[in-house]
């Protein structure tokens, strides 16, 4: 009669095989409807991190109005009086696609690390952990609102109108940068995991990136000429920041060609489109938007397998 192995050999033998870590990894569908109900936490994670960058301030969410009115009024007065370019009223051109990118980029600065810097959070309690990243860019989003609340009160200052026929174009151009953030945020989140020297390389690339956005200088006289003199401008467009900003420039500056307060030239600083092709062109890069999310989400979605392990 066969004899039953000791328990102990067993469990030596279950001891010895090789460790398997198996991850059920979702499909898209369920990872976009598991955001949608766990839309509570976003808006909890999202609250948390404004007052904790605040607690125990006075002023409190002030700060973050009085900080962009300071910036906006120290760079009248240097483009204004020391720097001056020709320009009128450069201040408003400068900060209406300052607000863009600065979204863009405290979004992402701050998404890039943030599995890593709640790695405790992440092994206790099961969620979407792409909330983590999507809370930064809701926390960019209140930012960036409280900033064109500061442009609109410059506007009115400096008695400068809105082009108010191209304001129904800005909610699309908002949604792809939303999108735009949002995606670049949560796969940057997920790299850091398992490269954690990605967050400083970020940091140098986003300052980059900011010079080859058309924010402190003028995309039609600037960086960008040599590409328009040999026809490939198209090429600028790689970056989707850049019709972002653009758009925005149009409908805060509104005006496509000035007279220089210097020279006393004509000097053309944005493109001379009309109103359908902004509206057309933010609509395709809303498209694109759409599909580069979910293909963020996939691809968060194959690497979030094994984020304990690596924290």
């Amino acid at each position: 009669m066969a004899q039953t192995p000791p328990a102990n050999a067993s469990r030596r033998h279950l001891a010895d095989a090789p460790v398997r870590v198996v991850s059920a990894r979702a499909s898209l569908a369920t990872r976009l409807r598991n955001l949608v109900e766990r839309r509570e936490l976003l808006t909890s994670l999202i609250s948390s991190d404004i007052r904790i960058k605040y607690k125990g301030s006075a002023l409190g969410l002030f700060w973050s109005m009085l900080s962009p009115a300071m910036t906006l009024g120290m760079y009248y007065m240097v483009f204004s009086f020391f720097l001056k370019n020709g320009i009128p009223n450069f201040v408003i051109y400068l900060f209406s696609g300052l607000v863009v990118w600065n979204m863009f980029q405290n979004a992402v600065n701050g998404a890039t690390g943030v599995i890593v810097d709640r790695a405790g959070l992440v092994k206790k309690v099961s969620f979407p952990r792409e909330i983590l990243a999507l809370s930064n860019v809701g926390s960019a989003v209140i930012y960036f609102g409280i900033q064109l609340v500061v442009l609109a009160i410059f506007l009115l200052i400096f008695g400068h109108a809105p082009a108010w026929g191209f304001m129904w174009i800005l909610p699309i151009s908002f949604t792809a940068l939303y999108l735009f953030t949002a995606s670049v945020a949560i796969v940057m989140s997920a790299i850091t995991v398992y490269l954690r020297d990605v967050k400083h390389l970020m940091e140098v690339a986003l300052q980059l990136w900011f010079w080859l956005t058309p924010v402190v200088y003028s995309f039609e006289n600037s960086l960008s000429a040599p590409l328009h003199r040999h026809g490939l401008s198209a090429l600028y467009f790689l970056n989707p920041i850049t019709l972002i900003v653009l758009t925005f420039q149009r409908v805060f500056y509104v005006s496509t060609t000035v007279r220089s307060t210097t020279s006393h030239a004509m000097i053309k600083i944005l493109p001379t489109w009309p109103m359908s092709t902004y509206f057309y062109l933010n609509v395709a890069l809303l498209g694109i938007m759409v599909l580069l999310f979910l293909a963020a989400e996939s691809i968060f979605g194959r690497l979030e397998g094994n984020f304990e392990s690596e924290l």
